[in-house]
């Protein structure tokens, strides 16, 4: 092999369609294909990508939900050539605009029931249907470089703008060989896939077992957002290696499973994992960490029970990565001591699509007091290293979050929600409310006269940013706290209680009448949900342990209770057992 050339993850399924034609590759309800089904398709695809423009340093988005589908389509960018960049297709059409232009998208790979939402553009939409299979023939070999780009992952940015991030072939080689390694991965094993399409993860759900003749399955929707069902799932679909976000994880390592399980290794990440598994679990348990600037995991360790109920580490750096932990000017700290930890190696991504001076902020170069200089990433992360050389996560140096694995920058947030009229300013921060982890809340300066309400903010947003960036409380108050800098002091930000919480929209008496009925059963299917015995009528979900995937399992018994099909949105926008049950009400007499 030429010493400037790779083999890809092209390359590898490749050989797996040559050497396992007719074994399963990915499965999704009742659609599936084989190796050989896979490698066809997506060879169609490429050839269609190429004469669109397709090639090296060139992106193609795909959107597309999680499916078949979009396995053939990532395979098929790849093949052509240029780098995929996933995008939720029921995401906010403006943020998808935005993102396609910057990225410079020559073209976006759509199912034909999403293509209407495609944004218009100077890209071009096409469909993801394969008919003629003879045409992939047309396809030439193409030898990928190793410097080249495989996938552009967006993120959320500071300047409120997301930005996008950039990981080559060898980046995406480097994950992929450790995985493989780390997991003892064989084709014999069934994967599952239950990120969503813009969380990175999903990259490490696919490549490594495609590239070794695995085959991936992938839940539907309602049962990846619940962890019960997702047990069920795991079991029933016999699945021997599983990514699941924290979350999700926490309790399925605190539960039971049956003794039919054959699943080897449960791995998760994406957010500060509190819990440690129960004692002989059928399974082992990794956390795992990585910004998306490093492809996808940067660290990684096994979790064991303990009794004295310390917190997980993040582990320790993956294969071919260095994990150094530094003060602010870039020097090593004692053990011990707290530092950022900032990521060197093949892992470490290009950069920032259109955003050098971001780029040259973030992706530096260390001189090594005992090698050669390296380039590195600024996590701003702050950790330190225990004795036994594991790394634990402190926590931020700004003031980024990161909520169910997305990264967010309240700065992004805050930039929209002040474009709404009657907000005169605001600020955004996520705060800590136990075991559910980080919940995002906006507080609110109205202008003179205006009257805002919670719903109002919350749909507006909702139609601009992705519902995981849409704060599940909105606080009233007169003015923002301000520090002798002029910055605005989040310690002197008041505490939450009924007298500043922003109400929800005012209905008419008749229904709320209707719903006093209501109310109570929604109280009560909550307190299931969030292990409490009682709750008040104006106690938000999101702050007494609810989160967006807890949400998706109370709309589905609020729908099977009353008949009524409720949005996660709704959700968002009218969280108190008081506000849901006036919207059931609402929907009833409809």
């Amino acid at each position: 092999m030429i010493a400037n050339q790779i083999e890809s993850v092209v390359d590898r399924i490749s050989r797996q369609a040559t050497l396992s034609r007719d074994q399963l590759a990915v499965q999704h309800g009742e659609a599936q294909l084989t190796y050989g089904e896979l490698e066809c398709k997506s060879k169609v695809l490429a050839a269609q990508l190429r004469q669109a423009g397709a090639g090296p340093d060139r992106s193609v988005a795909l959107f597309l939900e999680r499916s078949v589908d979009f396995v053939v389509a990532a395979l098929a960018v790849l093949r052509s050539g240029a780098a995929y960049l996933p995008i939720d297709p029921n995401g906010p059409q403006e943020r998808t605009a935005t993102i396609l232009s910057d990225a410079d998208a020559i073209a976006v790979l759509a199912n034909l029931n999403k293509a209407d939402r495609v944004p218009t553009g100077s890209w071009r939409v096409i469909g993801t249907a394969v008919t003629d299979t003879n045409a992939a023939s047309a396809l030439a070999d193409f030898q990928i470089e190793p410097d080249a780009l495989a996938y552009i992952i967006y993120t959320s940015g500071s300047t409120g703008q997301p930005k996008g991030v950039e990981i080559t072939h060898t980046s995406l080689n480097n994950l992929v060989d450790w995985h493989l390694s780390a997991f003892a991965v064989t084709e014999t094993d069934r994967a599952s896939q239950v990120a969503s399409v813009g969380f990175d993860a999903v990259v490490w759900e696919m490549w490594p077992y495609l590239a070794t003749g695995a085959s991936i399955h992938i839940p539907d929707e309602m049962t990846r957002k619940s962890w019960g069902a997702l047990q069920d799932w795991i079991v029933a679909e016999r699945i021997t290696i599983s990514f699941v976000p924290t979350p999700l994880a926490e309790p399925l390592i605190r539960t039971t499973w049956p003794p039919e399980t054959v699943l080897r290794v449960l791995l998760t990440g994406g957010d500060v994992l509190r819990q440690r598994p129960l004692a002989n679990l059928p399974f082992s348990v990794i956390n795992n960490y990585g910004p998306t600037e490093c492809t996808v995991v940067a660290t990684s360790g096994v979790v064991l029970p303990d009794i004295r109920g310390s917190v997980p580490t993040i582990g320790r750096p993956i294969s071919n990565v260095n994990a150094l932990v530094l003060d602010s000017a870039l020097r090593p700290v004692p053990p011990g001591e707290v530092g950022e930890l900032c990521i060197g190696g093949p892992s470490v991504g290009r950069g920032y699509v259109r955003r050098p001076e971001l780029t040259a902020q973030q992706f530096v170069w260390y001189a090594s007091p005992v090698g050669e200089p390296t380039r590195i990433y600024r996590t701003g992360d702050r950790v330190k290293i225990h004795e036994n050389g594991e790394l634990a996560f402190v926590g931020r140096l700004d003031d980024q979050i990161k909520i169910r694995g997305y990264r967010i920058e309240p700065e992004e947030i805050a930039k929209t929600l002040n474009s709404f009229p009657g907000v005169e300013t605001c600020t955004v921060l996520g705060r800590d409310v136990g075991e559910s982890g980080t919940t995002l809340i906006a507080y609110v300066v109205a202008c003179d006269g205006a009257h805002l309400s919670a719903s109002e903010l919350g749909e507006f947003l909702a139609e601009r940013l992705p519902q995981y960036m849409v704060p599940a409380v909105f606080v009233l108050i007169p003015e923002l706290p301000l520090t002798a800098n002029g910055k605005v002091d989040k310690a002197a930000l008041p505490p939450l209680c009924d007298d500043n919480l922003l109400p929800n929209k005012p209905t008419t008496r008749n229904v709320l009448s209707a719903s006093d009925q209501y109310q109570r059963a929604i109280s009560d299917l909550i307190c299931g949900m969030v292990g409490r015995r009682s709750i008040g009528p104006d106690e938000n979900f999101f702050m007494i342990g609810g989160h967006s995937m807890l949400g998706v399992e109370l709309v589905a018994r609020i729908r099977d209770q009353f008949g009524v099909l409720l949005s996660l949105r709704q959700l968002f926008t009218a969280p108190t057992a008081r506000a849901l049950s006036t919207v059931v009400a609402v929907l009833k007499e409809r």
